[in-house]
């Protein structure tokens, strides 16, 4: 075994390692609104996942880059309010157009004419076109420092107050996402992305 010690890694290294071993990720399209000029902010995090279910829980984390807060970020905290979208390839054009860097007052959706809905539970609105969507209000925020007390990672652990699924990807009376139909976009390292394949079943032990 290939053996690196973390101590002697630089960032570019640790970042490297982790995006690159854990795989794949699934991919939060997030859109997020200034409290004071109202623009809507889009842009995708692939350190995401579920956290609970007994209230349904979500963890977005969003490094900061050069110990910068993201404008998504910033949003979150300032308005405890966002919508997550999960996608497929009929818009991961128009998604990743949205991890350009913009400033803070132009909108990613306004650029790149993403049609948006109105959200029932938050101001902010969601994207019309993805095929999966979950409106979310701040649950708990937690600053990552770094040996020196900076702040490095923004985390954001999200209630989910509403779902919504395309008709063709989810079963109705069964209740169940269907994977094969939905086909979601996963994150792996660099510029690569993924789809799941290969299903198979199995049961947990007794």
């Amino acid at each position: 075994m290939l053996h690196y010690s973390t101590e002697n890694l630089s960032q570019k290294q640790s970042y490297k390692f982790l995006s690159g071993s854990i795989i794949p990720r699934p991919i939060a399209w997030v859109t997020s609104m200034n409290h004071e000029s109202r623009v809507i902010n889009a842009a995708p995090f692939s350190f995401f996942n579920a956290a609970a279910s007994e209230i349904p829980l979500a963890t977005l984390s969003i490094l900061r880059q050069n110990k910068e807060m993201k404008d998504t970020a910033r949003n979150i905290l300032d308005t405890k309010e966002l919508v997550i979208h999960l996608i497929n390839d009929s818009h991961v054009e128009q998604m990743n157009q949205t991890s350009a860097p913009l400033p803070s007052e132009q909108s990613e959706i306004t650029l790149n004419q993403i049609e948006t809905v109105q959200s029932r539970s938050v101001k902010v609105p969601g994207i019309k076109a993805a095929p999966l969507r979950m409106e979310a209000r701040l649950h708990q925020y937690v600053p990552i420092k770094n040996q020196q007390e900076q702040i490095i990672t923004d985390l954001f652990i999200v209630e989910i107050t509403d779902f919504y699924f395309d008709e063709e990807i989810f079963d109705q009376e069964n209740e169940y996402i269907l994977p094969e139909k939905f086909n979601p976009l996963a994150r792996l390292a660099g510029a690569t992305f993924a789809h799941i394949d290969g299903l198979f079943d199995l049961k947990r032990p007794n």
